[in-house]
């Protein structure tokens, strides 16, 4: 970034282009995603085509050859006209392509990678299960037991994001149960490999559409040929990957904030009460100079922390500086957007408790970001562990 925390003619370039895709190419599809809870597959591998698949990938594998950053932009701008769309394209771009591109042998790489880039295969992660969300490592229950050259897994994944509609997943298994946190194995499992069941499709407050399953795995055979990195060593994957989702998931509140912002400002000049319109008033001007700092604010710390992790190398993370630092960017992140929307929902008035309404649409979305990715809870004990470390 240039000095001023402002983006370089490069960066705004890559914002504005994604920007003006999903306004005219993903707004038109939320409507029907947040009332049906519909899943635009065609439109989502098409943004393979687009280019808007693999920004992180190197040219050759079919990526665009970016960084953290411009992944993040990406979604900055995606979550300003389609939020639901712009998580399931974390799930798919962060949590399972760029794990897989960061930590996989070459042979994994050339395997997954380029299809995950051009849309024909679609990613999920699977971490969380019904007894482990914020301890997910200490309580993890699915387990995969070695047999010849196959493992046998066992178990099931709660929350899963892309997962009725992937295609491939980032599964997380405990394979030596007596070493804790540190048996734990990462695999890619073809989702429709036999075994591998959705048990259920669950159905959401916020971000509808962008899809959520429980995952059961009933003796699915992996082949040992999947394992990301080495058995046993897959809490480096985990720890690297929980800091830099967290760190891809602040642009999605900075996205939301700036939508709820505009729709605000324009609410206030168009409505009118008391012969006048609102925006006139100074209790609605009030409002809308708090949103402003808070947007403004939530930007430049988001940009810090992806600069700052945007050459995490494979293995590092789960301590130290970027640790905290991608914590506190999605703590405040979060934290921020439930002020925006309080603000936005108080100018809108009764539009904003109206479900059909874009800003209610909003609204519904912001209590998963304080819980997606380790909860403010954990967050804060993160952060206040690196602390008290120094």
């Amino acid at each position: 970034m240039s000095a001023g925390f402002q983006l370089n003619e490069d960066q705004q370039a890559i914002l504005d282009a994604a920007d003006l895709y999903s306004r005219e190419q993903l707004l038109p599809l939320a409507p029907k995603m947040d009332e049906e809870e519909w899943w635009p597959d065609a439109e989502f591998r098409a943004l393979g085509k687009a280019g808007y698949l693999g920004i992180t990938v190197p040219a050759e594998l079919g990526g665009a050859n970016l960084d953290l950053f411009a992944s993040g932009l990406v979604c900055q701008a995606m979550a300003r006209w389609n939020y639901a769309l712009s998580l399931s394209w974390i799930a798919h771009e962060n949590l399972c392509m760029n794990n897989i591109l960061r930590n996989g042998s070459p042979e994994q790489v050339e395997k997954w990678v380029p299809g995950l880039c051009d849309g024909s295969l679609i990613g999920c992660l699977g971490l969380t299960e019904p007894g482990a969300g914020s301890d997910a490592l200490g309580s993890m229950a699915t387990t995969a037991v070695r047999d010849g050259d196959e493992y046998v897994v066992n178990g099931s994944k709660l929350y899963i994001t892309n997962g009725p509609v992937a295609d491939i997943c980032l599964l997380y298994v405990k394979t030596d149960m007596a070493k804790g946190a540190h048996g734990i194995t990462a695999l890619v499992v073809d989702m429709h490999s036999p075994g591998v069941t959705v048990a259920q499709k669950m159905i959401k407050m916020g971000f509808r559409g962008s899809q959520t399953a429980e995952l059961v795995f009933e003796d699915c055979r992996v082949p040992v040929e999947n394992v990301i990195g080495k058995e046993n060593e897959g809490v480096k994957c985990v720890m690297s990957g929980l800091d830099l989702e967290r760190a891809t998931i602040s642009p999605i509140c900075v996205g939301m904030a700036e939508r709820a912002l505009d729709l605000s400002v324009a609410h206030a000049k168009e409505r009118k009460q008391f012969g006048e319109p609102i925006g006139n008033f100074q209790m609605i001007q009030s409002r809308l100079a708090d949103m402003v700092a808070l947007v403004e604010t939530m930007k430049i710390y988001n940009y810090h922390a992806l600069a700052m992790l945007n050459d995490l190398a494979p293995g590092e993370g789960g301590r130290g500086p970027v640790h905290k630092i991608a914590a506190t960017s999605v703590m405040y992140c979060a934290n921020a957007l439930n002020e925006v929307l309080d603000h936005a929902s108080q100018i809108h008035g009764g539009v904003a408790y109206m479900w059909e309404t874009e800003i209610n649409r909003i609204y519904r979305g912001i209590k998963l970001l304080e819980i997606g990715a380790g909860t403010t809870e954990v967050r804060k004990m993160i952060i206040a562990e690196e602390l008290l470390k120094s």
